[in-house]
């Protein structure tokens, strides 16, 4: 069964750091560019950070540069985005997503997971 779980997520406060984790299983995720997405209440969603197959490629929303770090690891099948110097306006629930092919920040994946919520909070 094809999955995309995403954890680590939470409530943080500002200038605050998590790693969120998203674990795949049932498909060839090495053969899979994945990416991050972010939803907040009442906003679409956005793309945050992509990573190619191989983990060779990676690109970053203009508001996350500088700040988050994804990077994969295939023996494991996990993706990684590590979050430093949260701002209350990166609180979202934060999705993983997979696709064959390029990896970019539009929402055209084939596959995703549930979402974990990040709340940034004094």
């Amino acid at each position: 069964q094809l999955q995309l779980v995403e954890s680590g997520g939470g409530l943080v406060q500002p200038g605050g750091s998590l790693r969120l984790s998203c674990a795949a299983s049932g498909f060839a995720f090495d053969y899979h560019a994945i990416g991050w997405f972010r939803q907040a209440p009442g906003k679409e969603r956005e793309g945050v950070s992509c990573i190619s197959e191989s983990g060779g490629s990676t690109n970053y929303a203009d508001s996350v540069k500088g700040r988050f770090t994804i990077s994969r690891d295939n023996r494991k099948n996990t993706v990684y985005l590590q979050m430093n110097s949260l701002k209350p306006e990166d609180t979202a629930v934060y999705y993983c997503a997979a696709r064959m092919g390029v990896a970019f920040l539009r929402p055209e994946y084939d596959y995703w997971g549930q979402g974990t919520q990040v709340t940034v909070s004094s």
